[in-house]
């Protein structure tokens, strides 16, 4: 009997896992690896010079989130140094959007220091064993998935087009873009990861790599410097919790909104969608889905977004007041997730970013840096204007439940704005409506935004929106605009159960047979 079992938005990911659960590894060992290989062979995606959340919940003892989610760099610089080395650009995804790319929009990226931590905290094998399969993929190459090549198409010249190594690791050498399930080999990777698997997470904030980062971003008009990178640190938090019939659920604490807002969501589903309907997903569902994802939407929008005090309007949205007022309204937003559980009870849910990604490699590196600052929905008040040394605002929401009858789920998904809407139903459908797993993961999905200053809901064909009240536009199949959910259970009777979404090029995979 296999002891971890593994979902991750990459096939790749998810058997690197099992890998390492083989090799005696547990949730943690198995998350982090697979995240490990997430970032190094989904280009375009995400990458190493990006940010992450761990969710480790131990079977005993107190759960914490990591929080290895970007920060503002710019230390010892003058104010006429912010503000430039910054270009925008349209991407024609999900409808349209802008997103500012360049040296300047790179912030201080957390993923590398953050997986170290919870490696050395929660993992059970060595932190060099860990980073194996992702150090392998880089050296032998990886084939370009077919989410990779649709980013690519969509922005390989105005994001990756600029920068000369950027340019060259996405092309071939002829110059055309390599098309999904080329082998890709980044020049100067495995060499890298090497140098962090042999030195220690530490080198890549304090060692010849960071000094590599930080010379060339400073040189390029951007902030990121080495005083930001051996100032970072990951900080440990408190989840938020909430209750959810026979379930605690564990979501991402301020200041990431994201998590916020799911907790806002849960909390107004109150006694439950099902109990309001037939249990199955009819007009009447989709009305009071809609209606709570908008009360949350526009008080994320007057309260939270760009808050300076999240953590202050974390605890005012949540309270029981703030709560009846939303619910009697209700009456009338590039990510990779990989969740992990195991035998044992320990749970481990990961959500990493690169944003848009920067277009920004450093030469002899082969990583991709951020785009953090430039993602202009969660710029808050402007663009570099926050303090060097605050963490940003962040849509990622991984999250961790625990059962009356000793199940342990975890979950999460990439989206942007659309995690929490992906997840809220994901749960809803999974606990409400008692769905299998895997078809509460694909079922179709509606997501009410805000678009050119009108609100309305986007959806899947399949949801019935007749009466949600909003002007809709459809979507013709599942689409990955709407998320990736990537989720992992473990119950006693059961065993496990493990979901990937069909909206990415995900997997599952079952490791650490009896030892």
């Amino acid at each position: 009997m296999h002891s971890v079992g593994i979902s991750s938005t990459s096939r790749m990911a998810a058997e690197a896992g099992a890998r390492i659960a083989d090799d005696g590894g547990n949730a943690v060992d198995a998350a982090v690896a697979a995240v490990l290989v997430s970032l190094v062979t989904e280009p375009g995606v995400c990458s190493l010079g990006g940010s992450a959340f761990i969710m480790a919940a131990p079977p005993a003892g107190d759960a914490v989130m990591i929080d290895a989610y970007a920060e503002m760099p710019g230390r010892g610089l003058k104010a006429a140094r912010f503000g430039r080395g910054v270009r925008d650009v349209y991407l024609d995804y999900g409808g349209g959007l802008e997103t500012t790319v360049g040296y300047g929009s790179i912030a201080t990226p957390g993923a590398v220091a953050g997986l170290g931590l919870a490696s050395a905290t929660y993992g059970r094998i060595p932190w060099a064993r860990v980073m194996e399969p992702a150090i392998e993929r880089a050296r032998d190459g990886f084939p370009l998935s077919g989410t990779s090549r649709m980013y690519f198409e969509l922005c390989g010249e105005g994001i990756y087009g600029w920068n000369p190594e950027s340019s060259r690791a996405i092309r071939t050498p002829t110059g055309a873009l390599l098309e999904a399930g080329d082998t890709v080999r980044i020049e100067g990777l495995a060499e890298s990861l090497e140098r962090i698997a042999r030195k220690g997470p530490g080198e890549f904030y304090r060692g010849e790599l960071a000094r590599k980062i930080g010379r060339e971003v400073r040189e390029s008009h951007g902030l990121l410097g080495t005083a930001d990178l051996e100032a970072y640190e990951p900080v440990v938090r408190r989840p938020l919790k909430v209750g959810m019939r026979e379930w605690k659920l564990l979501i991402n604490p301020p200041p990431a909104i994201g998590g916020t807002a799911l907790a806002a969501m849960l909390a107004l589903n109150g006694e439950g969608i099902a109990g309001t309907a037939a249990g199955e997903w009819d007009s009447d569902v989709v009305r009071r889905i809609a209606r709570i994802e908008r009360a949350v939407l526009e008080y994320r929008e007057r309260h939270l977004d760009g808050a300076e005090d999240m953590e202050g309007e974390s605890t005012r949205l949540l309270a029981p007041d703030s709560l009846r007022r939303l619910g009697r309204r209700v009456r009338s937003g590039s990510t990779v997730h990989t969740s992990a559980v195991d035998a044992s009870g320990l749970a481990c849910s990961i959500t990493a970013s690169a944003g848009y990604g920067s277009g920004v490699m450093p030469r002899g590196t082969g990583i991709w840096m951020n785009n953090s600052l430039g993602e202009q929905e969660l710029t808050g008040p402007g663009f570099h204007a926050f303090a060097p040394g605050t963490r940003l605002p962040s849509n990622m929401a991984p999250t961790v439940g625990r059962s009356r009858d000793g199940g342990v789920l975890s979950l999460g998904t990439p989206g942007a704005d659309r995690i929490t809407s992906a997840l809220f139903q994901t749960i809803v459908n999974l606990i409400d409506f008692r769905m299998p797993l895997a078809d509460a993961v694909a079922h179709p999905r509606v997501h009410v935004e805000r678009k050119d200053g009108v609100v309305q809901a986007a959806y899947e064909r399949g949801v019935p929106v007749g009466s949600v009240g909003l002007p809709v536009r459809e979507f013709e199949e599942l689409h990955m605009f709407f998320g990736g959910v990537g989720a992992a259970l473990f119950s006693p009777p059961a065993g496990f159960t493990l979901a990937s979404d069909p909206r990415r090029d995900g997997g599952t995979a079952t490791g650490g047979g009896a030892r």
